[in-house]
């Protein structure tokens, strides 16, 4: 007997440690009491939702109990979501319907969240507020250094976010001056472009996707936000599934898993199949073992190795441009997308092969000697990225011994450097096999 209950009480420790390694229940912390606090008096009931800490994907939500396929995770009442009704009720309201020309949805909505933030104490969103990050990761806000360590795609990406981002600033400050009158302040220290840097990430980071009906005081943009607390501390998976909606019968946001979760453990939601690329550049983390990554090869890339001699080169380039084979060319975890070998193949055609283009783009095999050089040009493109990311990992290295306030942000870019060194590694190694067995 007495045996049987030492191994019970070690039984029970290793599930305690595991417990402690799957995530520290943060529930006991005062911004969470009072934000359930706050969740309640709008309706909301307790789930078996616990706010807690993991080691690897920071802070997010676990379970108290087994979840089955179809089990409701979450239900968030209306009352409790931030949308633009949200902010049409509020005092901001009559300053945004008098507007011309109208504001979009977004903006209405940045402008709410800088001004409860502003507000302090006396926001009624303040225990909302006290757990939104404080700052963001996002490509739109990585310091100029960092930038540049990212690949190409992502860096013209990123360029291009904070470019949409400024102009939306510069577009939006005759509107914010015209809110004045509420504030004791000057509205251009308020409503400065840190301030709607953080409520655009807050917004572009953490709301869910629900339709409003058009309404006349915004701009024609659509009205598809909604920023939903507690239920966005869930974390993103890529390995599992989630059917997420409004609930037009109980007024509430509804979240049920088709995937299983065992008690204790992290429940997850699913952003959509990302890339690392498109999570970094919109949410600020690039998940592991992503099944979705893909290193992408640009048109530059792609033309490198074929002699610029070649009569056809102008035509081809011509033919895959009108046919959109320039873009969305990668590499994945099980090698060469299709089509950038397929790009590659119409790139390889010789003089007398070229007439057989529409066939190439079809997926017909041509020649032998085609197949073979679109597979050599393939290895070498592959092995050219893996030196390059080597390369630019080498640099980070160095960066975060230099560099104290980036290593954050380095850390990250690193994260998406290392996966994408995994996948060309194994692409180069399919390709291998390839070419021996041709």
């Amino acid at each position: 007997m007495k045996k049987s209950r030492g191994r019970t009480g070690r039984r029970r420790r290793r599930k305690h440690l595991q417990r402690l390694m799957d995530g520290v229940n943060c529930s006991q912390e005062l911004e969470y009491i009072k934000l359930k606090k706050w969740l309640k008096d709008r309706g909301f009931e307790d789930s078996n939702l616990r706010p807690a800490q993991f080691w690897d994907t920071g802070r997010g939500l676990m379970t108290t109990k087994a979840l089955q396929v179809r089990d409701l995770v979450i239900s968030l009442p209306e009352k409790c979501l931030l949308t633009t009704g949200t902010v049409l009720s509020s005092c901001l309201g009559e300053y945004i319907v008098k507007w011309k020309p109208p504001v979009s949805p977004l903006i209405a909505l940045c402008t709410f969240l800088i001004a409860e933030k502003h507000a302090g104490e006396k926001s009624l969103w303040k225990p909302y507020l006290d757990i939104l990050p404080k700052t963001y990761t996002c490509a739109v806000c990585l310091e100029h250094d960092v930038v540049s360590l990212l690949p190409e795609p992502l860096r013209k990406k990123a360029q291009e976010q904070r470019t949409i981002l400024h102009e939306l600033y510069v577009s939006s400050k005759a509107f914010f001056s015209s809110l004045q009158p509420l504030f004791a302040e000057n509205t251009g220290t308020i409503f400065n472009y840190s301030a709607l840097e953080w409520a655009w990430c807050t917004i572009n980071t953490r709301t869910i996707y629900m339709k409003h009906s058009q309404k006349e005081c915004f701009s024609l943009e659509p009205d598809v936000y909604a920023l939903a607390p507690y239920l966005d501390l869930l974390n993103h998976s890529p390995n599992v599934q989630v059917k997420a909606a409004f609930n037009e019968h109980t007024r509430s946001y509804e979240v049920r898993t088709n995937s299983q979760c065992k008690k204790y453990e992290e429940v997850f939601i699913c952003y959509g199949p990302h890339d690392n690329q498109r999570l970094l550049l919109e949410y600020g983390f690039v998940a592991m073992n992503n099944p979705h990554s893909c290193v992408y090869v640009t048109s530059d890339m792609l033309l490198m190795y074929f002699p610029p001699l070649d009569k056809q080169r102008n035509a081809k380039i011509s033919i895959l441009k009108d046919h959109g084979f320039l873009e969305n060319l990668t590499f994945g975890w099980d090698g060469p997308s299709w089509r950038l070998l397929t790009a590659l193949k119409l790139l390889s055609l010789g003089v007398d092969e070229f007439t057989c283009w529409r066939r190439t783009l079809l997926g017909d095999v041509i020649s032998a000697r085609n197949e073979q050089q679109a597979l050599t040009v393939t290895a070498k493109i592959c092995h050219f990225l893996i030196e390059e990311t080597q390369h630019v990992l080498l640099q980070i290295s160095q960066l975060k011994r230099n560099k104290e306030n980036l290593k954050k942000h380095l850390a990250l870019v690193e994260a998406l450097h290392l996966e994408d060194l995994k996948i060309l590694q194994k692409s180069a190694e399919i390709l291998c096999n390839l070419n021996m067995a041709t």
